[in-house]
């Protein structure tokens, strides 16, 4: 049999990277995920652990000596918001650094388009991999919960994958903008301190967004952060709130990946085929 070789041997091994090419890029950037998978283990052990044992022990104390969340332990009404938090940490730290790296410090975006890899396989083939890393990351989030008792709920354990949808929605919005940035000057680390942090501190994850001054609550009815608590909560012990404004708390998270998963295949896209 003679073997291919030039164009013939292009065009006979093109079709099957058309048809899997999204999950040869998320094979990608998962085998680079592993590359400090020890650091993300550590992290996803430990955070948990430090956050509930210190919150359950210390601050927890204080407010259920004072009855402060009407009957609601402020450890079991924390651990939502938390799982949540971690996900979203971890989904922006996913879909920043990565997505700067493959346009800029490392071009490798560009090889895989000159390789039969479409701008929309390359971006699935990212996000598939943030999913990769979110599984993990709240599953152990929730072992860690259930070892302080936090999850009173059998249905609790749809916290994993409220947390993951947050942190998707979050994450693709962020990536949709990253994927516009061409020089680095410390985009990814104002996202974090500036954006990421505030919406920690003003979604209600420490006390309930009602006791806000009205002027702020808004921060919290924008951000993912507080959708995604509000949602974990209502499985996890049964914070009680109308049932519309749970359909809202699924319906914003989700049309924020859709926005930002297809902005960000359009922005890929038109800037590769420059």
């Amino acid at each position: 049999m003679t073997a291919l070789v030039g164009p013939a041997a292009a065009n006979f091994a093109a079709p099957k990277p058309r048809r899997y090419g999204s999950w040869y890029v998320a094979e990608h950037r998962i085998r680079g995920i592993r590359s400090y998978y020890k650091t993300l283990l550590f992290t996803a052990i430990g955070s948990p652990f430090m956050y509930l044992f210190a919150l359950g022990v210390g601050l927890a104390t204080l407010v259920d000596k004072n009855n402060g969340l009407g009957g609601t332990s402020y450890l079991v009404f924390v651990a939502p918001a938390l799982i949540v938090s971690a996900a979203v940490t971890a989904a922006v730290q996913e879909c920043t650094y990565p997505i700067l790296t493959g346009f800029t410090w490392n071009p490798i975006f560009l090889g895989m388009n000159a390789a039969p890899l479409s701008g929309n396989q390359i971006t699935n083939g990212i996000f598939i991999a943030v999913l990769a890393r979110l599984l993990p990351t709240t599953l152990i989030y929730y072992l860690v919960m259930l070892t302080f008792s936090a999850v009173p709920s059998p249905l609790g354990v749809l916290d994993i994958p409220i947390a993951i949808l947050t942190g998707m929605s979050f994450g693709l919005v962020v990536a949709s903008y990253i994927s516009t940035v061409e020089k680095d000057v410390g985009q990814p680390a104002f996202i974090q301190r500036f954006i990421v942090i505030p919406l920690f501190l003003f979604s209600g994850t420490f006390f309930p967004l009602a006791q806000m001054p009205i002027y702020l609550q808004w921060i919290g009815w924008i951000s993912p952060l507080w959708h995604g608590t509000q949602l974990s909560r209502v499985v996890s012990y049964g914070a009680v709130e109308p049932g519309w404004l749970t359909l809202v708390h699924v319906l914003y998270p989700l049309g924020l990946c859709i926005f930002g998963w297809r902005r960000t295949q359009i922005v890929v896209t038109r800037r590769l085929n420059k």
